[in-house]
């Protein structure tokens, strides 16, 4: 299995000169099974850059398994270039809208529109199709077993757990620790924090013993406490989170818009302090880092 990140930026991209090393385009990340299965996590800017690296292999055809239809995870669908290509086979996958009853399909629909991109869905030379996610239900793509688990994030969110070639990865997609919304004095908070560990352990139970974990880091805990109720996760909740369920590996990413390359880093060197002797390895997700299943 290959894992390679094409977009590691979390809500607008942010091309410049202090993000070069980390790279400014938002999530999209590339596996790659030993059979030649392409799957894609989201469609963020980086999903352009993608597409351009495909050209040469002619007519493909690949799963893109979305988290979720916030722009910043699907802004880059309209430039992926194989959907323009004929022969080719794009697969969306992801969650519906159960508030306003929407499809998938009809939530991605809105992109092709003329007010928005020029070229409409009706005239995209690739065979597209458009499955609706559900909850607990695993699903077999190629020679890849994919298991969608629910997040905590203010839409409705799935991450994914692909499992394939004797290894295994997890991408939360946008989302953030459960927490109890009442005080410890409050009546409610029991009943409230049962519901938290009822619903902590559907989200753990499927992702035991899972080799990587490519965890939604945008906040750091300094930053945290501001942004409650955001839906996102900070660096030492996915590293209690990795410890959890037994990973091997830890990437932080979907990074804040305004974190620069040193920040970054800083929060590197901070994590490998922190770091016991039995936790994971800890990355910094980075545009064109691969990722190696060796071990």
């Amino acid at each position: 299995m290959l894992v390679r990140f094409w977009g590691t930026r979390g809500s607008i991209a942010c091309p410049g000169p202090d993000t070069v090393r980390y790279g400014g385009n938002t999530t999209c990340i590339e596996v790659r099974t030993d059979a030649g299965d392409v799957l894609i996590y989201d469609g963020g800017t980086g999903i352009r850059k993608l597409g351009l690296s495909l050209l040469g292999q002619g007519p493909i055809e690949c799963h893109i398994l979305l988290t979720h239809t916030h722009w910043d995870h699907i802004q880059g669908l309209p430039f992926f270039v194989p959907m323009f290509i004929p022969g080719s086979k794009v697969h969306f996958h992801g969650p519906a809208d159960p508030v306003y009853q929407r499809s998938l399909k009809d939530l991605l629909a809105g992109q092709f529109d003329y007010a928005y991109f020029p070229v409409t869905e009706g005239e995209l030379n690739a065979e597209i199709t458009y499955t609706n996610v559900v909850e607990g239900q695993s699903f077999e793509l190629g020679s890849s077993v994919i298991t969608p688990v629910r997040m905590n994030h203010p839409v409705v969110t799935f991450g994914y757990r692909i499992d394939a070639d004797g290894t295994s990865v997890f991408f939360t997609g946008d989302h953030e620790p459960l927490h109890n919304i009442y005080e410890k004095d409050d009546p409610q908070f029991q009943d409230y924090e049962d519901l938290i560990e009822t619903k902590r352990q559907s989200l753990l139970e499927p992702l035991m013993g899972v080799h990587t974990l490519i965890g939604d880091t945008m906040y750091t805990e300094e930053e945290y406490p501001s942004r409650i109720g955001w839906g996102h996760g900070t660096t030492l909740s996915n590293l209690e989170f990795s410890r959890t369920i037994g990973a091997k590996r830890l990437v932080l990413t979907h990074h804040d818009p305004e974190r620069t390359d040193e920040q970054l880093d800083v929060i590197h060197s901070n994590m490998q302090e922190i770091r016991e002797d039995n936790d994971p390895e800890v990355v910094i997700a980075a545009e064109g880092m691969s990722l190696n299943f060796s071990d």
